[in-house]
């Protein structure tokens, strides 16, 4: 069985070419090899390191059909996971994430649909950025599925997601599939479009797919470079070249962290079982942990005396919360979390320790923001 990994030298597509090849997959790889990602010169990419000469990596675009039909030959099973993935950076470079994320896998499906090929099955990384700020339960209304926070709101310090009907605080519920899709980022829209986009022309061409809505992923790997993407190594970085933490908001905001091994584990899951096909996961830990908890335990790993200073700035497009409902993935597919957050954390923090400081380029990603108006 030959799958193709498209973003196959990222973060979860090396850790998955891996897994792959100890079950004896033939394993093809599509990538890029973004500056965003590995870094001017690729030779020194972690990541890309995992992979070199295990299998085969077209390098190559998912903009562009003549590398998608290379990397299409003679493969069974598409794992497509190549997308932009920064939040806040989608909020002003809108063309690039709808190009890549949206164009690029109206081109794969395109190509499948009307080229002669032996695909059997796609599976699209979807993200729970989907559901906007997800599910609430309102004391006076219900569930209830919020709009995005108000500026006003924010600017004044309440952080809170409020009832669209009483505007009153509400609670946080996991969220659900079920649950109703609205993205308050231009990167949450994108990942809708992507599975969106592969389920209505899978079944059409009766051809399987599958959509994982991931969480926060995180684990050894994971981009040092990035300074868009991925609490863990932003902090980490900021850390390791002794600059104090920014935390957003109040601190309090939550995210759900799942671990590499856990990730690819439901990855496997949706390759090998038929219970999967048509079907869109969540795929979390099942806890949920508050940013600011993250950076005083990355602080005290380190060993570090950098200051965390809890800002009340934010960013328009970011949630407060997210926890994911594993109910659906744990009855079908038999998925269970193995790794919890305070074992994973260890585990990313001893892998960070190994490698090179890594230029921090957080203020800059910023400076950014702040020029567009999208940094408050």
């Amino acid at each position: 069985m030959k799958v193709l990994i498209t973003g196959g030298a990222g973060f979860i597509g090396s850790n998955l070419a891996l897994k792959l090849l100890d079950k004896d997959y033939e394993v093809v790889l599509l990538d890029n090899l973004s500056k965003q990602i590995h870094g001017e010169n690729p030779e020194e990419s972690y990541t890309y390191n995992l992979i070199k000469n295990k299998c085969e990596l077209i390098v190559g675009d998912a903009t562009n059909f003549e590398d998608w039909k290379r990397a299409l030959e003679g493969v069974d099973i598409v794992v497509h996971l190549a997308a932009e993935t920064g939040t806040g950076q989608s909020m002003y470079e809108i063309n690039k994430y709808v190009d890549i994320n949206i164009a690029g896998t109206a081109k794969l499906m395109e190509i499948i649909t009307n080229e002669k090929n032996q695909v059997k099955k796609v599976v699209v990384a979807a993200s729970r950025a989907v559901y906007g700020e997800g599910k609430f339960q309102c004391n006076e209304h219900g569930i209830i599925y919020p709009v995005s926070r108000k500026d006003k709101d924010m600017s004044q310090g309440d952080f809170e997601v409020k009832c669209p009907i009483c505007n009153k605080n509400v609670a946080m519920l996991p969220t659900d599939e079920d649950s109703k899709l609205h993205p308050t980022s231009v990167y949450g829209h994108t990942k809708q479009s992507q599975e969106e986009l592969c389920m209505i022309v899978g079944k059409s061409i009766n051809l399987p797919v599958v959509a994982f809505r991931f969480q926060n992923v995180y684990g050894p790997g994971q981009s040092l470079k990035n300074p868009y993407t991925g609490i863990l190594s932003i902090f980490s970085t900021r850390i390791k070249n002794g600059n104090d933490i920014n935390i957003f908001e109040d601190g309090l905001e939550t995210r759900d962290f799942v671990y590499i091994d856990d990730v690819t584990d439901a990855i496997v899951l949706g390759i090998e079982s038929d219970k999967a096909n048509f079907e869109s996961f969540n795929v979390g830990s099942g806890e949920k942990i508050d940013v600011l908890t993250v950076a005083n335990i990355l602080k005290g790993k380190y060993e570090s005396n950098v200051n965390i200073k809890v800002s009340g700035k934010y960013r328009l497009g970011d949630i407060r919360h997210n926890l994911g409902d594993l109910t659906k993935i744990k009855t079908l597919l038999g998925y269970e979390p193995k790794v919890r957050f305070i074992d994973g954390i260890s585990k990313f923090v001893d892998w960070v320790e190994q490698q090179n400081i890594e230029s921090d380029n957080y203020e800059a990603s910023i400076e950014e923001m702040k020029k567009k108006g999208l940094y408050k």
